[in-house]
């Protein structure tokens, strides 16, 4: 039997693509609409990454304003509606992504996303930049479940979930993302990953110890070729 195709496992917002505007745009209206002020756009990068309910439990932080769990949960819903209409007004493709991508997928490489954004927002995104047939699988927080409960990063099972999903196996799998959740992910799940140092982060992703740190798509596939040397399927 041939052993399975190597996967790439990357994460959306701030690793494929610059969704800011549009994440940060949509919390604004939910804010203002509560009577709560503004975020800008660079002290919102660093809130961006967690998913959507963390994004709003962070707004309202900002503001110093309480934010009960029923309430939450109102507005969780309020911002998909909003942002799902707005989805791809700002948001784009990082340089050299799909370049990058399609190299690896000439390379008998699958790809796959692992995010912490809802899957139908997920997916509607990637199918708004034009990306989402190249993913095996698109894996959001309420795409995994364990015991009836969602599975999210930076828990391990998220990331194998969405390996097993792919059709890969963790031993032929990389991860690439660019906050200490998706790096605490891959750790967590003992595959190795490359950081993107261009994301949402309010501290350097070095500081989480990747693998590997680049700066720009066009090195991904050195990266990743050094990380597989010596594995199975390792990039040439």
């Amino acid at each position: 039997m041939s052993s399975p195709a190597p996967l790439l496992v990357l994460d959306l917002d701030g690793t494929i693509a610059e969704t800011a505007g549009d994440l940060i745009g949509t919390l604004n209206m939910v804010l203002a609409d509560e009577g709560l002020a503004a975020v800008s756009l660079e002290s919102g990068r660093a809130m961006v990454g967690a998913g959507a309910r963390a994004l709003i439990e962070r707004g309202f932080a900002a503001s110093g304003a309480p934010l009960e769990a029923e309430k939450l949960e109102a507005l969780f819903h309020k911002f998909l509606a909003v942002y799902e209409d707005r989805i791809a007004q700002e948001s784009h493709l990082y340089d050299g992504l799909q370049t990058s991508l399609e190299r690896f997928i000439g390379a008998g490489w699958r790809l796959a996303v692992c995010t912490n954004k809802i899957e139908s927002a997920s997916v509607k995104l990637l199918e708004a930049l034009g990306v989402a047939h190249m993913f095996a699988a698109i894996c959001g927080q309420d795409t995994h479940l364990h015991e009836g409960k969602p599975v999210s990063k930076p828990d391990a099972r998220a990331l194998l979930m969405t390996i097993a999903l792919a059709g890969g196996e963790p031993a032929t799998s990389v991860m690439v993302g660019d906050s200490k959740t998706d790096i605490l992910t891959a750790q967590n799940a003992s595959i190795p990953v490359v950081a993107v140092d261009f994301g949402y982060t309010d501290v350097h992703v070095s500081a989480f110890e990747p693998d590997v740190v680049i700066s720009h798509f066009d090195d991904l596939w050195d990266a990743v070729a050094k990380i597989t040397r010596g594995r199975p399927n390792p990039v040439a």
